[in-house]
């Protein structure tokens, strides 16, 4: 019987758990690309989760696209600074686009609270495209350099950065041609304006009965929605990469509000749907709160800093 009130008292605290740690106010959830993407497609599972942990809080996502994702980030700091306004932010672009100098804002200027997923580099073709496996693209970017089309998210971002990383990789050139988001590119990769597109996993997963055809993908392990199609490591390059999605906050908010925020959307990770969610949509949860926060963004902009050197960021 004691056991029994034990596991009654549990089951209490978990939601009771998450209920203190709800917002007092509305979310304004502030995306730096356009509908239609990962970011976005993250915001709504997340909101529709929070909604359902949080009944009297309503989350209002809101667009403020450009410069693949500068435009939001060069602005984050002027928000509110109440607690009520986090903002999507991704890696490596947080480290990429300040090095190459074309934007208003430093990597210290944003101030993630939260990294909730990770999406994995994956190549695809339009399937209009007569490439049908990986080794007929090589065939293809080596027979005319320069010309193979591929689209991406944004300049200098984690789809630029894994283009580069593909011709160096392969010794072969292909053309990079950037897009506001990838909801944006979905239709030139899906009607063949571009060849292919340089992108991530939950592109394929989304549009894999609209045509489109994926190659290969930066995993260990093949994915599990995706069996037959290889993974870099099999093609003899080890790369396992793609993109950080989370969640940030203008600078001046106090430690108190970022902890929550942070508690709040580790909390939504960990509900058995939204694992559902992100695992039909191809998304890999991570959870790296504030605690953990400056040891891996150190390690990150480590590693990235030394990702842009190699591609010749900052050299005019």
């Amino acid at each position: 019987m004691r056991q029994l009130f034990a596991a009654a008292a549990l089951a209490l605290a978990a939601p009771l758990a998450f209920a203190q740690a709800c917002p007092d106010k509305n979310l304004n959830y502030w995306q730096a690309f356009p509908p239609g993407g990962e970011s976005d497609l993250s915001a709504r599972h997340q909101a529709l989760v929070l909604k359902k942990k949080c009944p009297a809080i309503e989350t209002i996502v809101q667009y403020k696209a450009g410069a693949g994702g500068a435009l939001m980030w060069t602005q984050m700091n002027q928000l509110p600074a109440d607690g009520t306004n986090v903002v999507g932010v991704n890696l490596p672009h947080i480290v990429f686009q300040p090095i190459q100098g074309d934007v208003q804002y430093k990597t210290a200027d944003v101030t993630p609270v939260f990294w909730f997923h990770f999406t994995p580099d994956i190549l695809v073709v339009s399937g209009k495209s007569p490439i049908k496996n990986f080794q007929e693209f090589l065939a293809a970017a080596k027979a005319k350099p320069g010309t193979v089309s591929l689209a991406g998210s944004g300049q200098y971002s984690a789809n630029h950065a894994a283009h580069e990383r593909l011709d160096a990789a392969f010794g072969i050139k292909t053309l990079y041609v950037p897009f506001k988001g990838t909801g944006d590119l979905a239709t030139s990769v899906i009607g063949g304006q571009v060849d292919g597109a340089m992108t991530y996993t939950p592109f394929a997963i989304a549009n894999r009965d609209k045509g489109v055809r994926p190659l290969a993908v930066a995993m260990d392990k093949r994915h599990p929605l995706m069996p037959d199609v290889p993974t870099f490591k099999e093609l003899g390059v080890d790369w396992v990469d793609g993109a950080y999605r989370g969640i940030g906050v203008p600078k001046s908010t106090p430690a108190a509000e970022r902890k929550k925020i942070s508690d709040m959307w580790m909390a939504l990770n960990k509900d058995p749907e939204m694992k559902e969610l992100a695992a039909k949509s191809g998304f890999e949860l991570v959870n790296v709160g504030v605690e953990q926060m400056d040891a891996f963004m150190a390690e990150k902009t480590k590693l990235y800093t030394e990702g842009a050197a190699r591609m010749g960021l900052g050299k005019k």
